[in-house]
């Protein structure tokens, strides 16, 4: 089993920055994809940066996150960040952050990030 607990969430004046963080614990072994997802109001979850470390490291992000978000990783803390920099009110929204270990696909409990205008 693995646990993801997400942090960092929290409002935010359009501009501004925020560092999300999703620390994972359990049967980790086996990661390959590790990411972040969003669900605004209303809509459906979607990808906004994602993380395969399968070989060479690769990077995927949302044409909409592109140039303000970036995705990293602290291996020795197994943690994955989402520092979201220049947000805008589009950016509002729950953010729940994923793991794939081997083909099984885990989810954190979501942090809530709110960008006013």
């Amino acid at each position: 089993q693995v646990q993801l607990v997400e942090s960092g969430g929290g409002l935010v004046q359009a501009g501004g920055s925020l560092r999300l963080s999703c620390a994972a614990s359990g049967s980790i072994l086996g990661t390959n994809v590790m990411g972040w997802y969003r669900q605004a109001p209303g809509k459906q979850r979607e990808l906004v940066a994602t993380m395969s470390i399968i070989g060479t490291t690769t990077y995927n992000y949302a044409d909409s996150v592109k140039g303000r978000f970036t995705i990293a990783r602290d291996n020795a803390k197994n943690t994955v960040y989402l520092q979201m920099n220049s947000l805008k009110p589009e950016d509002t929204a729950v953010y729940y952050c994923m793991r794939r270990v081997r083909s099984l696909v885990y989810w954190g409990q979501g942090t809530k990030v709110t960008v006013s205008s």
